[in-house]
């Protein structure tokens, strides 16, 4: 999974995403053009249990990877967000819209995340909005109609009215049809406010919240400079800090929750004697394309998954057990895979 930090320059991305990943970039902004790139463990008791039970030559959590994207500046556009940025953020699986809510004397414009929060999102809508309107304008010049044309005009309608298309109901055939445009305004979602350290622990103001739920966002906020200092120091010291803050956990495991909440993210896991690991899916991806996580191959040429639900395996131990009391299942293709299913894959190819 790969999540882009992604924003206003000066918003604090890249103290955040020295926070989250422990890391040290250089923060500002002004003529930074190479994106900062860094890994984060998911931590998952389930692994280590089944690393305990199997001794693996190996035990794999999952892993978020995050993408500092360099920010534009707060200004209206007229063709939508700059090329390179664009890029970038089309491929990340989610995004993380990071807004301001401190004063940065390198700025001109007081903080304000309500108005942040809007613009940003009004930007990612146009660029999805000129790519839209191109497929619409090379269709119309080859003459074509019917449903293609339909979808993409009512793709157009929706972002026209200043919706982001993540808050447009489409089919399971319509989103595969748009895969490969990686719209932006599409993404998984979830918008971080950056605040000052005595502002941690405060709530965020009820028409912030309106204005992310109307766009299917949810809010967090953390104090980015504050938590990059707290990341650097050990268990007990972390503790005392962040109760001065006012927060019950460093950041990197507050956004962890609040990621795989907001992106419907679960693992599944897989054991053996070679290795016990955590697979990151969305939820309700089924067992094939899950399959697919670890291999094409797997996905391309699956047979069967065996699938047996972690807490029944905890409660009784061993696989044998398992599928002596009925625990172990086979599932086809299209069985969704849950949180904590411990997954084999039979495959041919």
């Amino acid at each position: 999974m790969k999540v882009g930090l992604v924003g206003f320059a000066g918003s604090g991305k890249t103290t955040l995403f020295n926070a989250l990943t422990g890391l040290k970039a250089d923060t500002g902004f002004g003529g930074k053009e190479a994106a900062n790139l860094g890994m984060i463990k998911v931590p998952d008791a389930r692994v280590d249990f089944l690393a305990e039970i199997f001794k693996p030559k190996k035990k794999t959590l999952a892993e978020i990877g995050f993408v500092d994207v360099a920010g534009p500046d707060a200004k209206k556009s007229e063709k939508g967000l700059d090329a390179k940025l664009v890029a970038d953020m089309r491929l990340s699986d989610a995004l993380v819209h990071v807004v301001r809510g401190f004063d940065n004397p390198a700025l001109t414009r007081p903080p304000d995340l309500l108005r942040d929060l809007e613009e940003f999102e009004a930007e990612m809508v146009f660029s999805d909005l000129v790519q839209v309107e191109s497929r619409l304008d090379r269709i119309r010049k080859e003459g074509k109609k019917g449903a293609e044309k339909t979808f993409f005009e009512t793709l157009a309608a929706h972002m026209e009215a200043g919706n982001p298309l993540r808050t447009l109901a489409l089919s399971e055939a319509d989103l595969a049809s748009v895969s490969g445009f990686a719209f932006l305004s599409q993404k998984p979602c979830m918008v971080l406010c950056s605040v000052a350290d005595d502002a941690a622990g405060r709530e965020l103001g009820d028409d912030l919240k309106a204005a992310a739920k109307k766009r299917q966002l949810t809010l967090v906020h953390m104090a980015g400079r504050a938590e990059a200092e707290i990341s650097e120091l050990g268990p007990e010291e972390q503790a005392a800090f962040l109760a001065d803050l006012g927060v019950t956990a460093p950041a990197r495991a507050r956004f962890i929750a609040a990621a795989y909440a907001q992106l419907e993210l679960i693992s599944f896991l897989t054991t053996g004697e070679d290795e016990c690991r955590a697979w990151t899916i969305k939820r309700g991806t089924v067992a094939r394309r899950a399959a697919g996580k670890i291999h094409s191959d797997i996905e391309r040429g699956f047979i069967r998954a065996e699938v047996i639900p972690f807490a029944d395996f905890k409660a009784l131990g061993t696989e044998a057990k398992c599928r002596e009391a009925g625990k172990l299942r086979l599932e086809g293709k299209e069985y969704v895979v849950q949180d904590g299913d411990i997954v084999h894959f039979r495959f041919n190819v």
